[in-house]
Parts: structure tokens; C-alpha cells; sequence
């Protein structure tokens, strides 16, 4: 009986991936990641567009609260333009709203009290009306800051993502009534 030891060896005339078969390889692996990659960055930038949504919605809700309670137990309107309103307070203090286009903010001012109720505002209007409407679903404008008792106030805020400003809320909108 002879034994022989067997060398397992590769055929000499096999050799690896050819230069076109490699080409194919890296394309098709470039695809794939490429498509994941831009799943990833859309789903990263989708993830931050709802949280800046989120933000905006909230710090929309907060302002829109303050300035309502604020208004309605105001004692009347004192001065009014379209960024400033001006109130006598239930205090016998001055209330003031002030919009400043240039740093984009909401302020609402009371005695030493400042506070900023919006930031990145890109738009804030203020108009008066008197508080009866008319035909038309409307309400008769106020003549004179003494006889405003609606205050319509709108805004539209925004964000931006990458430096692209693509998150802007829908505007803002209310009517408010003083009470006394």
C-alpha cells in the first residue's frame, strides 16, 4: 500500500476577479451606499423640519397665550401703530407689545418686565377694530385707539435647516377683546 500526501493548491491558470468584473463590484456597491446614504440624510432632515415645526407651534401657542390674557383685562388701547400696541394696564401700568422687523422678535414690555415672546419672526401686524361687525362677517375699524376693543394680530415665524430656510409655520392668527 502506498501513501501519498495530496496538496490542495488552486489551478495556476484560476486567478482572482478580472478588471472588468471588479468595475461592476464598486459600481453596484456605490449605488447601494449612495441610496443609503440619501435615506439617511432625508431621514435626518425630515427628523429636524419636525422638531423645528414642533418649536415654532409651541413658541406660537405661549405668545398667543400671554398677549391674550394680557389684553382682554387691559383697561383700553392707548397708542397703536402696526408693529407697537400700547395699553393701559388693569394696574394703571403701561402694556406694550413691540415687533422689531430688523432682530425679528415679539417683545412684550411691562414696567421693568421685558420679555421676548417670539424670536425669528419674519412678519408681525397689528390692526384695531371696534368690537360690533358688520354685514359682511367683518368688524367696523376703530376710528381712534379709544375705540378699538378687537385687536387682530397676525405673524408668520420661520427656521432654517443647512442655512436653507425651509420651515415656515403657517401665519398666525387672532382676534382679541378687551373686556373692559
Amino acid at each position: 500500500m502506498k501513501c501519498r500526501t495530496r496538496q490542495f493548491s488552486l489551478r495556476p491558470n484560476v486567478s482572482g476577479m478580472t478588471l472588468p468584473e471588479m468595475m461592476i463590484a464598486v459600481l453596484v456597491a456605490s449605488i447601494v451606499f449612495g441610496a443609503v446614504a440619501t435615506l439617511s440624510m432625508f431621514g435626518a432632515r425630515s427628523f429636524v423640519a419636525m422638531g423645528n415645526y414642533a418649536d415654532l407651534d409651541q413658541a406660537s401657542r405661549n405668545a398667543l397665550d400671554i398677549m391674550s390674557r394680557d389684553i382682554r383685562q387691559t383697561k383700553g388701547l392707548n397708542s397703536f401703530n402696526a408693529t407697537k400696541l400700547v395699553f393701559q394696564d388693569s394696574d394703571t401700568n403701561t402694556l406694550t407689545y413691540v415687533y422689531d422687523p430688523s432682530a425679528k422678535t415679539l417683545t412684550r414690555l411691562k414696567g421693568a418686565s421685558r420679555q421676548i415672546l417670539l424670536k425669528q419672526c419674519d412678519y408681525l401686524n397689528f390692526d384695531i377694530s371696534q368690537r360690533n361687525p358688520s354685514n359682511q362677517f367683518a368688524f367696523y375699524p376703530a376710528t381712534s385707539a379709544s375705540m378699538a376693543k378687537l385687536i387682530d394680530v397676525s405673524w408668520k415665524c420661520s427656521r432654517t435647516i443647512l442655512g436653507a430656510k425651509v420651515n415656515t409655520e403657517s401665519v398666525q392668527t387672532a382676534k382679541i377683546v378687551i373686556r373692559n
